[in-house]
C-alpha cells in the first residue's frame, strides 16, 4: 500500500494514526465482551476503519456525518464520551436513547451526527435536508453521509443522490463498497461495476479511493469539503474495502472465499499506516506502545463505569411523554369582531400556508408542482413571487426523500411542509413518516418539525389511486398527529396549529370539499387547538362521531330527516378528544360512528371500542359504524357511490332511532 503524505505534518499523520487505533481497540474489546456473554451483538467495521476516520477528521467539527453501523470511527473522531456510547450498546439510561435502541441508532446535535435506522437508505434524504438548511442560510458547511454497497440498492439511494444533483446540494455521499451486503455479493447486487460509474447518470462528479488508505480518504474528502463549501454540490465517493468480519458476529463469514480474506488481510488499514509511520520516523514503538495503553485504559475504565450501572427500569408515563417534544401551543383564537371573509376551504387552507409562511421565515414547502405551478389544487398560487424559489420548492417525483428532507431541515431547526399531491401517493414516503418522523424524539430527543398535507377522499369518479382515504394508517403510529378539518374556519386555524406545533403532523384535506363548501374566514392569522373536537350540530336522540366529508353527510340527512342529533367532528384523529367523545355519548345513549375509510381496521373500531370500555352504561342501543365498503376505491360513479359510507348512512340512522 503506497501512502502519500504530501504537506501534512507529523502532527497530522499522528492524530489521522491515533483516530485509526481508537476504534480499532474498542472492536478488539467488544469481541472479547462477546465472547464473555457481556454483550449481545456487534456490528464489525474491522478492517474498514480508514474511512471513517478520515473522512470524519477531515470535516469541520460542526458539519453534520450520518454514518451508519460500521463506522464507529465516526463517534470516536467526534470525541463522545466512552461510557455515554457504551452505555448506548447496553442499553442503559445514560446512553443516547435512554434504553430505546442500540448500536449507532441515535444521534447527537452536540457532536452533529444523526444516526442510522435500519432500513439504511432513508438517511440519505436527511443529510439533504440538513444541506439544504446550510445552503438556504449560506454557512458554507458541507455534510457526509454513508452508504453500504448493499443498501445502495434501494430506491432511497437513487432519491438520495437525485434530489442533491437537481438542487445542488453540498453532500459528500460516501458508499463503502466492500463486496458483499449481508451474505450476497455485489454480483447478485448490481451490474454496474463500480459505484462511480453511477455519478455522470445523476450529472454528480463521482471519485474512487482506496478504502483502507487513511492518507488517501483523508486527503480526498479534505480536498472536496473545502471545493463544496464554496462551490456548493454533491460528490459521489466511492470508498473500496473489505469487511473482516460476519456482518455482525452471529451470521459468521463461510460465504466468503478464503483467498479473499488473504488478500485484504494484507491490505489492512491500521497496520499498514503503523508500519508506514515507523518507516518515516514519525512513530517508534515504545510510542505505538503508549498511544495502545492509554487508549486502553480509556476503554477499560468505560466499560467499568457502564456495567456499574444499574439496568433500566421502564416509567410508563416518560415512555409516552417522550414520543412527543413537549409543547404548550398558544391558542389565538380570533377575536368574536374579527373581520372576516367568506372563504372556500381551499381557499382557507392556501390563506393560513400564506401566513405561516409570512409568521416563520424557517418555514420551507416542498412539493411537486407546487412553485410555478401553484400545485395541482393551485393551493401554492402565487407564493414563489411572495416568498421565492428558495422556500417554495419543487420537487422530482420522489416522496421518500422529499419527506427525509423535512427531517434534516427540522436538525437544523427549520421548519418543513411537504405536500402530497394525493393522500395515496404517500405511500411511495410510508417509511419515512413512520419510522423517521415519528420514531425521532422518542429516540434521541430530535423533534421533526414537518407537516405533511394530503389531499384526500373518493367522489370525483378518480378511481384505486387517487381516493383513498389512509388516515388510519397514520393514527396507528405513535408519535404523529392527525388533523382532519371539515370545514373552511377549520382548516386555516388547524393548518397554522400543526405548522406552530414542532411535532410531526399529517394534515388531511378533502378534495371533494375544495370548492364545494364556504365560510366565514377571519383574515388574521389565528391557531386552533390539535385534539379538540367541535360539536357541529346539537341535539338528545344520537349522536353522530365522525370528521371529514362525514360531517357533511351527517349534516345533510339531518336536514332532511330532521334529527333531534348531536353531530361530533373529531377534527383531530390523533390525539382525539375522549373527552367529547364521553359528553355526547353519555348525552344521547346512542352511538353512530361514520367514516369515509374502509370498515375493517378503521378509526371506527377503536372509537367504538373505547366507548364500550369507558361509557358502557350510558348506552341505550349497540354502538354502529359507518363506514365505505371493504373494497378497493372503483372508478364508476355508480360504483363510487354504492362504495362510500354515505350509501348506507341513512339506514343506520333509522336502525339506531327504531331499536
Amino acid at each position: 500500500m503506497q501512502f502519500d503524505r504530501k504537506d501534512y505534518s507529523n502532527d497530522d499523520l499522528l492524530r489521522l494514526y491515533e483516530g485509526l487505533v481508537k476504534p480499532r481497540l474498542i472492536e478488539e474489546k467488544m469481541l472479547i465482551l462477546l465472547r464473555q456473554g457481556k454483550v449481545s451483538k456487534w456490528f464489525s467495521g474491522i478492517g474498514q476503519e480508514a474511512i471513517s476516520v478520515g473522512s470524519t477528521l477531515a470535516l469541520q467539527p460542526d458539519e453534520y456525518i450520518l454514518p451508519l453501523h460500521r463506522n464507529l470511527g465516526v463517534f470516536t473522531c467526534r470525541q463522545l464520551p466512552l461510557a455515554q456510547l457504551f452505555a448506548q450498546w447496553q442499553g442503559k439510561k445514560t446512553g443516547f436513547t435512554k434504553g430505546r435502541d442500540r448500536s449507532f441508532h441515535f444521534g447527537t446535535n452536540e457532536h452533529h451526527i444523526v444516526g442510522m435506522i435500519s432500513h439504511l437508505g432513508p438517511q440519505l434524504a436527511v443529510a439533504d435536508g440538513i444541506a439544504l438548511a446550510n445552503k438556504l442560510d449560506n454557512e458554507g458547511k458541507v455534510t457526509v453521509v454513508y452508504s453500504g454497497d448493499g443498501g445502495a440498492s434501494e430506491g432511497d439511494f437513487h432519491e438520495g443522490l437525485n434530489v442533491a444533483a437537481v438542487w445542488q446540494l453540498p453532500v459528500i455521499f460516501i458508499v463503502e463498497n466492500n463486496g458483499y451486503g449481508l451474505s450476497t455479493p455485489s454480483n447478485e447486487q448490481f451490474r454496474h461495476g463500480y459505484f462511480i460509474n453511477k455519478g455522470p447518470a445523476y450529472g454528480i462528479e463521482a471519485v474512487q479511493v482506496d478504502g483502507n488508505n487513511i492518507l488517501e480518504v483523508y486527503d480526498t474528502v479534505r480536498r472536496l469539503a473545502e471545493d463544496l463549501r464554496q462551490n456548493p454540490r454533491p460528490v459521489l465517493l466511492e470508498a473500496l474495502t473489505f469487511r473482516m468480519r460476519g456482518h455482525e458476529e452471529a451470521s459468521g463469514t463461510k460465504y466468503v472465499p478464503q483467498e479473499l480474506f488473504d488478500e485484504w488481510a494484507q491490505k489492512d488499514p491500521v497496520e499498514n499506516y503503523e508500519r508506514f509511520l515507523m518507516e518515516q520516523g514519525v512513530l517508534d514503538e515504545e510510542a505505538k506502545q503508549r498511544y495502545r495503553r492509554t487508549i486502553k485504559d480509556e476503554i477499560d475504565e468505560a466499560w467499568r463505569v457502564v456495567f456499574d450501572m444499574p439496568e433500566v427500569t421502564a416509567d410508563t408515563q416518560e415512555e409516552v411523554a417522550d414520543m412527543y417534544r413537549p409543547f404548550q401551543a398558544h391558542d389565538q383564537t380570533p377575536a368574536a369582531d374579527a373581520a372576516s371573509t367568506e372563504r372556500r376551504y381551499v381557499d382557507a387552507i392556501s390563506d393560513g400556508l400564506r401566513q405561516s409562511m409570512e409568521r416563520f421565515p424557517e418555514l420551507v414547502l416542498m412539493g411537486q408542482d407546487i412553485a410555478e405551478y401553484g400545485g395541482v389544487f393551485k393551493i401554492t398560487d402565487g407564493f414563489v413571487q411572495q416568498f421565492g424559489k428558495g422556500r417554495v420548492r419543487n420537487t422530482p417525483l420522489c416522496e421518500s426523500a422529499i419527506i427525509g428532507t423535512g427531517l434534516g431541515l427540522s436538525i437544523k431547526g427549520k421548519k418543513a411542509m411537504v405536500e402530497m399531491q394525493f393522500a395515496d401517493f404517500v405511500t411511495c414516503g410510508f417509511n419515512q413518516i413512520v419510522n423517521n418522523l415519528a420514531k425521532s424524539h422518542y429516540r434521541w430527543g430530535q423533534n421533526a418539525d414537518v407537516v405533511v398535507r394530503m389531499p384526500t377522499g373518493a367522489g370525483s369518479a378518480a378511481g384505486p389511486f387517487h381516493s383513498q382515504s389512509n388516515e388510519a394508517w397514520f393514527v396507528h403510529t405513535p408519535g404523529l398527529k392527525v388533523v382532519y378539518p371539515a370545514t373552511p374556519y377549520d382548516a386555516k386555524g388547524l393548518l397554522a396549529a400543526a405548522i406552530e406545533d414542532p411535532n410531526p403532523v399529517i394534515y388531511f384535506e378533502h378534495k371533494m370539499l375544495y370548492r364545494s363548501i364556504s365560510g366565514p374566514v377571519p383574515n388574521d392569522y389565528y391557531t386552533l387547538p390539535i385534539g379538540q373536537a367541535r360539536l357541529a350540530r346539537e341535539g338528545s336522540e344520537l349522536s353522530i362521531i365522525t370528521y371529514g366529508m362525514g360531517v357533511h353527510w351527517a349534516a345533510k340527512l339531518a336536514e332532511e330527516m330532521q334529527l333531534d342529533c348531536d353531530i361530533l367532528d373529531l377534527r383531530t384523529l390523533l390525539p382525539w378528544d375522549e373527552a367529547a367523545v364521553r359528553r355526547t355519548v353519555e348525552k344521547t345513549g346512542r352511538v353512530i360512528i361514520l367514516h369515509e375509510d374502509t370498515l375493517t381496521g378503521g378509526i371506527g373500531g377503536e372509537i367504538g371500542a373505547w366507548i364500550a370500555e369507558h361509557c358502557f352504561t350510558s348506552l341505550d342501543a349497540p354502538i354502529q359504524r359507518v363506514a365505505s365498503l371493504d373494497s378497493a376505491i372503483p372508478f364508476a360513479p355508480a360504483l363510487e357511490n354504492n362504495f362510500l359510507a354515505n350509501a348506507r348512512l341513512r339506514e343506520c340512522v333509522e336502525k339506531m332511532l327504531a331499536y
